[in-house]
């Protein structure tokens, strides 16, 4: 990670002197007896999660989640411990680690911490709000007295006066012969020690492991009570949190939203976890909010862009539909996606696509929107997937919208596909590669800017075995090459008389 500039500098500091005004601006309660004191403070140190809420209530603005309570309940229970906390991004991981150790260290339990990041910068940064509560936080000072010492407290290095030292420490740097008096380091945090960039490097990845087995966590002392929280998310099949997960005692892997697409917390609607994300690609997603890194994909390196032909020179144009059965928009279902796909001269090319996180009424407008952008004396085929894990999603829920349209933008002829499929990964390397590598599936350059076609492209390069990130857009893609290739066979030897259908220009 490169230094910090200057600005970056100046920039901490002006944060600095914000923070200190922010958890200064706290109300201490003057009036309280000694006696009242020592009991408040008895209650709160035995419900962690109030003495959280009492000395950081700038911070605790949302309840925790149960999976907060969890982690904390664990890392407080055991004396010689390893978790890694694969946290998405906006659940808090380096906040509760605050909260957790400064309680540890004011409550004596630990004498030693070391925190660890990918560079010395960042972990001087990420233990910067641990001083700066211990120096001016007024809650903490009324109960635990000053903490602020002279001669030992620095940005990157202080010791309170209650005898607990902390210390930034960046990867690569030696940790050797960190001790406070005799204590040896008795909790260790790494928090953001992976980094993209050398996360594209294995070498780079087995050197900083290397470090932390060999320099750092032998610093510990192994007679002595330890702990070590291993905080990030998984931004790489191969980095150092994923080395941790299979050496630690407790690996908490927590998405932005549940399997169900339910938030993780409270704190983040889901309107405004899909706010954000719709912002992101699909890689960032996976990889920050998902603990799924997506590479580049190892079938489609690159997708072939090309003009498209004068529409009027398509004998007939397919549409081709995949649903995906829900009519929640959200980050964990998969995107509907239709596209108009059509053969000329051996070339196929993509003429439209939609591929979004869509409801199944808007779905349905699609198939209209996408025709009408169609000559009329082209014949247009449509088809919807129709497999078993959408039957009887067909019938139920497409067909009653489809009907439902019909009243304003006029009957749509549309087929259900009940093509028993093999699986989706080899259909699509199977039938579409060679047709990419060939360069005869053609995406139209002329909307390469459109969003709905660069996601679309995306799925193709990180289209793996695996299927770790959505391949709904290139799956239509096959549909639609498929039926293509069928209308070929029984049609192209057949005199077709073209029909001409009601045209409609409303969009919705």
């Amino acid at each position: 990670m490169a230094q910090l500039t200057a600005q970056d500098k100046r920039a901490i500091k002006e944060w600095e002197i914000y923070f200190k005004q922010y958890i200064a601006d706290v109300e201490v309660d003057s009036s309280e007896s000694e006696a009242d004191k020592q009991l408040r403070i008895k209650k709160l140190e035995a419900d962690p999660e109030a003495w959280f809420k009492y000395y950081f209530p700038k911070y605790c603005t949302a309840a925790p989640a149960e999976f907060h309570k969890k982690a904390t309940k664990r890392l407080f229970s055991k004396t010689k411990y390893y978790e890694v906390r694969a946290w998405s991004r906006e659940l808090a991981k380096s906040a509760r680690s605050m909260f957790e150790i400064i309680k540890l260290s004011l409550t004596g339990q630990i004498r030693n911490v070391l925190l660890v990041s990918n560079s010395y910068d960042n972990a001087e940064r990420l233990l910067t709000p641990f001083r700066l509560q211990m120096e001016f936080n007024c809650r903490i000072i009324n109960d635990y007295g000053e903490q602020k010492t002279e001669g030992k407290w620095e940005a990157g290095e202080f010791t309170t006066k209650l005898g607990c030292a902390f210390r930034a420490i960046g990867a690569g740097q030696s940790p050797r012969g960190t001790r406070n008096e005799e204590i040896r380091p008795d909790f260790i945090l790494i928090d953001d020690i992976d980094t993209d960039e050398e996360c594209r490097n294995p070498e780079r990845i087995k050197t900083k492991w290397d470090w932390i087995e060999r320099a750092l966590i032998p610093t510990l002392s192994v007679s002595g009570n330890w702990r070590i929280l291993f905080n990030g998310n998984i931004i790489a099949k191969d980095c150092c949190i994923t080395r941790a997960i299979k050496v630690a005692d407790h690996v908490d892997i927590i998405n932005i939203k549940d399997k169900n697409g339910k938030s993780s917390w409270d704190k983040n609607s889901e309107e405004d976890i899909d706010a954000i994300l719709s912002k992101l690609s699909t890689k960032a997603i996976q990889g920050e909010y998902y603990n799924n890194p997506v590479s580049e994909g190892t079938v489609f390196k690159e997708m072939v862009w090309g003009a498209v032909p004068n529409l009027k020179r398509f004998r007939y144009i397919v549409l081709y539909g995949d649903p995906s059965p829900s009519n929640r928009v959200t980050k964990a279902n998969s995107s509907k996606s239709l596209v108009a796909v059509g053969l000329l001269e051996g070339k196929y090319y993509v003429i439209d696509c939609r591929c979004l996180q869509v409801t199944n009424a808007e779905f349905v407008q699609w198939f209209y929107n996408v025709r009408d952008d169609i000559p009329e004396s082209v014949q247009v085929y449509s088809y919807i997937e129709n497999n078993s894990l959408q039957d009887p999603f067909y019938e139920q829920v497409i067909t009653p919208l489809f009907r439902e349209a019909a009243k304003e933008r006029g009957v749509f002829p549309i087929l259900p596909d009940d093509r028993k499929k093999p699986d989706k990964y080899s259909r699509i390397e199977g039938n579409l590669e060679p047709l990419n590598r060939n360069g005869h599936l053609i995406l139209n350059i002329a909307k390469k800017e459109n969003p709905h076609f660069a996601r679309l492209e995306e799925s193709f390069l990180l289209l793996e075995p695996k299927l770790s990130a959505p391949a709904d857009g290139c799956d239509a893609v096959e549909g639609a090459v498929w039926k293509l290739n069928e209308k070929a066979k029984t049609l192209d030897n057949t005199k077709i008389n073209v029909g001409v259908r009601k045209h409609s220009s409303k969009r919705v």
